[in-house]
């Protein structure tokens, strides 16, 4: 258990305002913080944060209480789970009583693993050939805290020669069950990149393989110390410059980060695999830099750029993209000693809203009067996302990249007239969600084929095609994947939505058949019998029916 002590020093040390600012988006408001409510949908903020009171409350749904309810709540903890997530956000060192179990021993474990693969790296020629290639320093390695780790028999033996319990081990990440029994190794014959929370507590790890395996860098798991999508690689030593300089690069990687912090560069940071998600957002929020998306040039880095780019004008921040030309990355450019060139890319970025209107423009056909429509719809969605400055500011721009009129765009324009004269009709808003979640669950394809086949989607069917293909370059999936008034369903609305689509296509075919007078009078008596008394009652009560006339 929790030291009663401890745990009264920890409460008496905490500030509601930092605790939930690590997890939510927070504005000031009079003498209190306001946002929108974390535990339930809302457009409006209505969750407020009182720093005199040390409470929090919702307005809307009716939540409230302190800081470790907050995060019990939103993390789904019990309380001493809570306490001990404070203590690591805070970096407090908690005390328990004998015997009982915390995250200080797992910490404990994660950092002696970690002085334990730097050690290895001088027994691994290959990894500091790499490294050496690379174009990284001793003092970068030393700085980073790079590592090796060999066998996972050699792991095993490490932890069982230093009496670091398994299970432990397990819950820090660092080894895995095997699914017949016993434990191995989660990273073998990989170089190591220690990962730290902002405050500089080490919560995980990330491996490159020097053996030509598939998954060329994998990083830890989930764990209650280790949240991929919140933490940014390198922060806790670049916070210091970024607070100074007022500014943030956020690259694609571990070595991206290393050569620029080697080349002067001390500002940057790196998303761990995954891509700049709104869990994020808080964390860039502090100090208000200036935020610099460095990401390679190629399709896959455009569009990590422009997701990222929307999702932060969005959210109301400011910076720049820059896109690393000819397949080159940061860190192969200062390999390369061309410092002064990753200088003024870095410092020549495209803006982000003009990148965000470029790049959407792009994605269509604007020769094509249809294509052309959809694309002003896109780009009005977007500007109407924005501050009413901002939006009026970049109107000319947007109908220069259409070849439209301002007046389109322009305040003596209603939006709601815009909107309507463009506003897709709710059959059709239904399909185009199918489709987007069919583009973000691959999954779901099959549940589709089982039931239906392409061409019934009609004039939608080449995109139902180009997703079963692979093929996601198709301009109009890209413009749906922006286009934030189309939702992506989970399983059980995706099937209800199925189950409505057939609904419709088989009431068409029903008054189709029963008009068309080539059909022989026993088939058509029969497909409007099947269709009328089988077919349509089991999809009304959202039952998915595979049926072919």
């Amino acid at each position: 258990m929790i030291d009663k002590a401890s745990e009264e020093e920890l409460k008496n040390s905490i500030d509601i305002v930092d605790i939930i600012s690590n997890y939510i988006e927070i504005k000031k408001a009079g003498a209190n913080f306001k946002a929108n409510c974390p535990f339930h949908g809302e457009k409006t903020a209505s969750f407020v944060i009182s720093p005199a009171k040390q409470i929090y409350h919702c307005f809307g749904c009716g939540v409230g209480g302190d800081a470790i309810q907050f995060v019990k709540e939103y993390e789904k903890l019990n309380y001493p789970e809570a306490l001990e997530k404070i203590a690591s956000i805070m970096n407090f060192s908690l005390s328990y009583t004998k015997g009982s179990d915390n995250h200080n021993e797992t910490r404990r474990l994660l950092e002696q693993v970690q002085s334990w693969y730097s050690k290895n790296l001088d027994s691994s020629d290959i990894s500091k050939k790499y490294l050496h290639n690379r174009g990284i320093n001793q003092q970068s390695i030393e700085k980073f805290g790079i590592g090796y780790v060999g066998t996972s028999y050699e792991l095993m033996n490490f932890l069982s020669a230093n009496f670091l319990p398994i299970p432990k081990a397990e819950e820090a990440g660092v080894v895995a069950k095997r699914d017949n029994g016993g434990f191995y190794a989660r990273l073998t014959e990989r170089i190591t990149f220690p990962i730290y929370s902002p405050s500089g507590a080490i919560v995980g790890f990330g491996g490159r393989t020097i053996t030509n395996h598939p998954a060329k860098y994998i990083n830890s798991p989930q764990t209650k110390l280790f949240n991929k999508s919140s933490l940014l690689y390198g922060y806790s030593k670049a916070k210091e410059n970024i607070y100074k300089n007022k500014k943030i690069i956020i690259t694609e990687g571990y070595l991206d980060v290393i050569m620029l912090h080697q080349a002067g560069f001390n500002e940057a940071v790196a998303t761990l695999g995954t891509a700049l998600t709104q869990e994020h957002l808080p964390i860039l929020r502090k100090g208000e830099p200036h935020i610099i998306l460095a990401y390679d040039g190629d399709k896959a880095g455009v569009n990590a750029a422009l997701k990222a780019s929307t999702m932060l004008t969005h959210s109301g921040f400011d910076g720049s993209v820059v896109l690393f030309p000819n397949g080159a990355d940061p860190a192969d450019m200062i390999a390369q000693n061309q410092i002064q060139e990753v200088a003024n890319l870095l410092r020549n970025g495209q803006p982000l809203i003009p990148f965000v209107l470029e790049m959407t423009a792009k994605s269509y056909n604007l020769q094509n009067p249809k294509e052309k429509e959809v694309a002003f719809e896109a780009i009005k969605v977007y500007l109407n996302s924005l501050s009413p400055i901002l939006r009026d500011s970049y109107i000319s721009h947007s109908a220069t990249l259409l070849g439209v009129s301002p007046a389109l765009f322009g305040s003596s324009t209603k939006v709601e007239n815009v909107k309507s004269r463009f506003t897709t009709p709710r059959d059709d808003i239904g399909e185009l969600s199918i489709i987007k979640t069919l583009l973000e669950n691959k999954n779901f394809i099959d549940i589709l084929l089982e039931v239906i086949e392409p061409p019934i989607f009609g004039k939608y069917s080449p995109l139902i095609e180009s997703i079963i293909k692979g093929d996601r370059d198709n301009p109009h999936l890209m413009g749906l994947m922006l286009d934030e008034n189309i939702k992506v369903m989970k399983e059980d609305e995706f099937k209800k939505a199925l189950a409505s689509f057939l609904f419709r296509h088989y009431s068409k075919k029903l008054r189709s058949i029963s008009s068309d007078n080539s059909i022989l009078l026993i088939k058509k008596s029969f497909l409007i019998r099947k269709i009328k008394m089988d077919i349509l009652p089991r999809l009304k009560k959202g039952e998915l029916v595979a049926f072919k006339s």
